[in-house]
């Protein structure tokens, strides 16, 4: 299983666990990844505030992203990205100089719905883990 690693991945991962970065984490989120992995790829790479700004929005339902507000992944991403903007100020980091330097989301645990009617037994629910890593430049 280690072997696998190469270099690069390594490096990567030195790069982000620097005394910079400050990260948060939240699996089996009971949220769609196709949706946040829509609002990942929107939010990766700029700064906290306007992430917030952005995400406050759709929650609000005042801006859309081609049509789609994504209430309920732009919720369970917002919490998870206050959590890491807290885990910075509580490392001492400047909260006004923050970025995303990686946000991902994975596919979480699948399990099955108990419900008690024969037809709607063995129902799939699907959920999704999200990982949002701050950086301070």
């Amino acid at each position: 299983m280690y072997a696998a690693c190469t270099g690069e991945q390594v490096n990567k991962m030195e790069k982000t666990s620097s005394a910079q970065t400050s990260s948060a984490r939240v699996e089996g989120a009971r949220i769609s990844l196709k949706d946040s992995k829509i609002l990942c790829n929107k939010l990766r790479k700029s700064r906290v505030e306007k992430a917030k700004a952005l995400l406050g929005d759709l929650v609000a339902k005042k801006t859309s992203l081609e049509g789609k507000y994504y209430t309920s992944a732009s919720k369970k991403i917002l919490e998870v990205l206050g959590s890491a903007e807290a885990n910075a100020a509580a490392k001492g980091l400047d909260t006004d100089k923050l970025f995303i330097a990686v946000i991902k989301v994975d596919r979480g645990q699948t399990f099955m719905r108990p419900r008690s009617r024969t037809k709607l037994r063995r129902q799939q629910a699907k959920s999704a883990n999200v990982e949002i890593v701050l950086e301070e430049r």
